[in-house]
């Protein structure tokens, strides 16, 4: 699941007016910065927790893989959605407004998430906390920002931030194996509840009032457009492996997304107060940036979905055991940033960015490789690599974006920068989750274990608990000897299925290292061109 590093939404992050009204003196500005920061936590964990408790949840509602995936999806969807016009609405109804009703539908959809009867309702309830955390990551960075203004001060600011950012993706993992083990997978979402209730008081206490008194309207229609391309597209990603890909139910869904997104694309282009500036795209260092950042959290940040099921499939590992499993990635993205800071003093931004893609390349390669040879430590080495190069471009994807726009675009550049890791995650996890499912089933129906006899044993339903991490119920019903074979057939084959969703990601993150690098040339031309006009015009 995704971290939250370095990441200013639309929320005016270059905005700094003075606040328009304040029922109270401003508090100590550390005690601000703490409970904006604590707010973003929250997000992070509960963004992160759950991919550990996933196989728990398919195991308490005998859910299939794209019930779980939904799980994942519906949160995702609704997050990257509600980014951009969560930001204008907290410029412009106040960011402590924002702030307390994004508390509100959080802790809400939390007690839905801890008592949903169905996964179903889960899911639901998973979409309106997206909502929530939408409000809830625009209004605080805004806060920050307009509480800390240019200099010595918001450096400092931003850094104690991105710390708290960084610790709280690192310890995620094992906060959700450790209360899914402990507690149940419910304690998850419950224990938000007296979290929400102590950031709110400290909001109520610590925030001062304050709006962009010329924000521009709200883009609903552009809003709307783009979550329901993006749902319709994850929809029928989802639903492909059970459906087929080359169904035409899958191609209407298809269809029906990239007509919704060109809709976007045309308000847009037409809106005086659009969500995104498309001018912005025709520039190539901006679009290189952008792509490397969709690289990054497509190819990398996605594992810490696929990371846990696949310990605990492949391994038959625990929720916390499992957990654990995952320190080495959420460690090494913890030290990438230093290796990022000495390549930037040896080499351009750019350079930089396609290092950091080759090395998430590399490390899905490796991991990918040696996922079905059952050794843990060969596993790792791939997940520290790929780890390394997460956290390299963790900050510097976020850097080069804003960095190619001027100061005052500072906010719809982050916005843009936000939305595309979000949704770049979502799409991952449908494209590679599909990758997955179909490679898993082919291995496992290949596997010479697979006689006439068993396969007449086998459910409909099979795979897709397997894939849920649900292979005890999948086999309950069958003869334990031939249970047992099939269990150790099924954990191979889910391997499998993994590596071949990993080699997808590395092709991917290399791909997108060599348009970052042809984008970086001509954007180099470009420059040398206006020069020497400026010059010959001189």
């Amino acid at each position: 699941m995704p971290q939250i590093h370095d990441t200013r939404s639309a929320a005016s992050a270059d905005i700094s007016e003075p606040p328009v009204s304040a029922a109270r003196p401003t508090a100590n500005p550390g005690f601000v910065l703490a409970t904006a920061s604590a707010t973003c936590a929250l997000i992070v964990l509960d963004t992160n927790v759950v991919a550990v408790s996933l196989p728990s949840i398919a195991r308490s509602f005998h859910a299939s893989f794209a019930d779980i995936e939904w799980v994942v999806s519906a949160y995702m969807v609704a997050f990257a959605s509600c980014l951009l016009p969560a930001g204008g609405l907290a410029d412009r109804f106040g960011r402590k407004r924002m702030l307390l009703l994004g508390l509100a539908v959080f802790s809400l959809a939390s007690l839905g998430c801890g008592l949903a009867p169905s996964a179903m309702l889960l899911n639901l309830a998973r979409a309106v906390k997206g909502v929530g955390a939408a409000m809830l990551l625009t209004a605080a960075l805004a806060v920050i920002a307009n509480t800390f203004h240019e200099g010595p001060e918001r450096t400092r600011a931003w850094a104690v931030w991105g710390t708290c950012m960084g610790l709280a993706t690192t310890v995620a993992p094992l906060v959700g194996g450790v209360i899914t083990q402990w507690l149940g997978w419910r304690w998850i979402f419950l224990l938000n509840l007296p979290v929400c209730a102590a950031l709110a008081w400290c909001v109520l206490r610590a925030i001062r009032e304050s709006r962009n008194p010329e924000a521009g309207p709200v883009d609903v229609a552009g809003s709307a457009l783009f979550g329901l391309a993006l749902a319709v597209g994850i929809w029928a990603l989802i639903e492909a492996p059970s459906a087929g890909g080359a169904s035409g139910a899958t191609g209407v869904k298809l269809s029906a997304a990239a007509l919704l997104l060109a809709a976007f694309v045309q308000v847009q282009r037409v809106r005086q107060h659009a969500m995104v500036d498309l001018a912005l795209f025709r520039q190539p260092r901006f679009v290189a940036a952008v792509l490397a950042m969709f690289g990054y959290a497509a190819c990398a940040q996605v594992m810490m979905t696929f990371l846990p099921l696949y310990l605990q499939n492949a391994f038959g590992l625990s929720a916390i055991m499992a957990a654990l499993g995952m320190l080495p990635f959420a460690l090494a993205m913890v030290v990438g940033p230093r290796i990022g800071a000495a390549l930037s003093a040896q080499v351009s931004g750019m350079t930089v960015l396609s290092i950091g893609l080759l090395l998430i390349g590399a490390g899905n390669l490796l991991t990918g490789w040696v996922a079905g040879a059952g050794h843990y430590g060969l596993v790792a080495c791939g997940m520290v690599i790929t780890g390394l190069g997460a956290g390299v471009l963790n900050g510097d994807t976020q850097k080069a974006i804003v960095a190619c726009v001027p100061t005052n675009r500072t906010g719809m550049a982050s916005g843009i920068s936000t939305t595309t890791r979000f949704t770049a995650i979502v799409t991952s996890v449908g494209v590679l989750g599909a990758v997955l499912a179909a490679r898993t089933q082919t291995a496992f129906y290949a596997r010479p274990e697979l006689t006439a006899t068993v396969r007449h044993d086998l459910d409909a339903g099979f795979m897709s608990s397997v894939l849920a991490g649900d292979t005890g119920q999948a086999i309950s019903h069958l003869p334990p000897a031939i249970g047992a074979v099939l269990a150790t057939a099924a954990h191979a084959s889910f391997a499998s299925g993994f590596a071949a969703a990993l080699y997808l990601a590395a092709a991917t993150a290399a791909a997108i290292a060599l348009a970052v690098r042809l984008l970086a040339a001509r954007a180099a031309a470009n420059s040398a061109s206006a020069a020497r006009a400026g010059q010959a015009g001189a």
